[in-house]
């Protein structure tokens, strides 16, 4: 997907694996930015049956970022009760954490675009990873790729 001043960066994405089933992730990829206050970015879920991408996912300097909210994940590495979440301020992106014991962390990302709009729609998938180490790695690849570092690591290989 290129932006709207034409400049796209191919090699930039973020992919996680479930580490239970290799054949469901998510990918954070095609990222732009249009000024100062924003980034835009696809985001596009895998699973057995299903596809689904939204072009474009807006993270803004000003809103709650998905970063901290992985860092704090990692950072509880030794569990927490209940679920916690995150979305963008659009809610078009919904990040939903559990921790199961083991050592586990379940991420639901779930994508929901035009949710005022007739007609809308809705997909989600759940990774596993492990926690601490795998988290630590998502919430610094996440990083890198919203602020335009150069990253190419897909999570759960490892």
């Amino acid at each position: 997907m290129a932006s709207p001043d034409g400049h796209h960066d191919d090699k930039s994405s973020v992919i996680i694996r479930c580490q239970d089933t290799s054949s469901v992730g998510v990918t954070f990829c095609d990222r732009f930015s249009l000024d100062a206050d924003s980034v835009h970015y696809a985001v596009e879920l895998r699973a057995p049956g299903l596809t689904a991408r939204v072009n474009e996912v807006v993270a803004w300097i000003w809103d709650s970022d998905l970063t901290a909210f992985l860092e704090e994940l990692a950072a509880d590495y030794r569990g927490w009760d209940g679920e916690r979440s995150w979305r963008t301020n659009d809610r078009d992106l919904t990040v939903s954490a559990v921790c199961r014991s083991g050592g586990y962390v379940g991420l639901t990302w779930a994508l929901r675009p035009w949710t005022r709009a007739a007609g809308g729609w809705g997909a989600s998938v759940t990774t596993w990873l492990e926690a601490g180490e795998h988290m630590t790695s998502l919430a610094a690849d996440v990083r890198n790729f919203l602020t335009g570092t150069e990253v190419d690591s897909p999570l759960g290989d490892a």
